[in-house]
C-alpha cells in the first residue's frame, strides 16, 4: 500500500501544481490533481509487473523464431521453454484485477520491445537460468527464485532498464522504492491487491485531509500578505 511518506510527497507535488497556477482553483479540482498523482504510482506499478512477464514469456517468441529459419539447426529445434510455462508467471497473468489494469492503463504502448529482448538474452546467459532449466520439476521455491532474480538482477540492476523507467515514469524517483516493495509482496501472493485501491480509507483520508489543511494555510498567508 501507498504509505504516508509518499501520500506527504504527492501532496507536496500537487501544491506545487497548484501554486504555478495563475488562476485560483477549488479545492475538488486540487484534489483531482491529487489523485492523479496517486494514479502514477498505481500506473508504475503495473508497469513493471508487465515487462517482467514480457521478459519471461520472451522465452517463446525466441523459440518460434529459431524454429521458422529457413535452415534450423537442432539446437534451433530445441530451445528451452521452461520458463514460459512458469507456474509463479501464470498465476500472475491470470489475475483478473491485473488483467483489467493491463487493458486500461495499455503498458504495451510504453514498452521497449527491443530492450525486453536483451534482457531475455541477457538472462539465457546466466547461471541461474541455465540452473533452473536443467530441471524439468517445477518446484514453487525455484519458480518464485527464478522471477525474482529477473527482477532484481536484469531489471531494477540494469542501467539501461532503470533509464527506460525513468523516461517513461517521471515518478520513479519518489515511488520506485515502494512500487518496488509492493511488487515484492505481489510476487509472493498474486491476486492479492487491488489496484484501485492502493490506499486504505484512513490513508485517503488523511491524504485529503493534508492536502485542504495545506491549502487553507496558503489562502491565509495569501489573504494576510495582501493586507500588509
Amino acid at each position: 500500500m501507498i504509505s504516508r511518506r509518499n501520500i506527504r510527497v504527492k501532496v507536496m507535488q500537487t501544491i506545487y501544481t497548484v501554486s504555478s497556477l495563475e488562476m485560483a482553483i477549488k479545492n475538488s479540482e486540487a484534489q483531482k490533481i491529487l489523485q492523479k498523482h496517486i494514479d502514477e504510482s498505481r500506473s508504475l506499478f503495473v508497469y513493471l509487473i508487465y515487462f517482467l512477464t514480457e521478459v519471461i514469456r520472451y522465452a517463446e517468441k525466441d523459440a518460434h523464431q529459431k524454429a521458422s529459419k529457413h535452415l534450423p539447426t537442432a539446437e534451433d529445434l530445441s530451445t528451452n521453454t521452461k520458463i514460459a510455462g512458469n507456474e509463479l508467471l501464470w498465476k500472475i497473468l491470470e489475475d483478473p484485477a491485473l488483467k483489467e489494469q493491463f487493458a486500461s492503463d495499455k503498458p504495451e504502448l510504453s514498452t521497449d520491445k527491443e530492450l525486453i529482448k536483451k534482457v531475455y538474452l541477457k538472462l539465457k546467459e546466466t547461471a541461474e537460468y541455465k540452473t533452473y532449466i536443467s530441471s524439468s520439476a517445477r518446484e514453487k521455491k525455484e519458480e518464485g527464485k527464478i522471477i525474482e532474480f529477473i527482477l532484481n538482477d536484469l531489471m531494477l540492476d540494469n542501467e539501461l532498464f532503470v533509464s527506460h523507467i525513468e523516461e517513461n515514469f517521471s515518478n520513479w524517483d519518489d515511488d520506485g522504492e515502494m512500487v518496488i516493495q509492493l511488487l515484492a509482496g505481489y510476487l509472493q501472493k498474486p491476486g492479492s491487491i487491488n489496484f484501485n485501491e492502493l490506499m486504505s480509507k484512513d490513508k485517503v483520508d488523511f491524504a485529503k485531509g493534508l492536502l485542504e489543511t495545506v491549502l487553507e494555510k496558503m489562502i491565509c498567508y495569501k489573504k494576510s500578505s495582501n493586507q500588509n
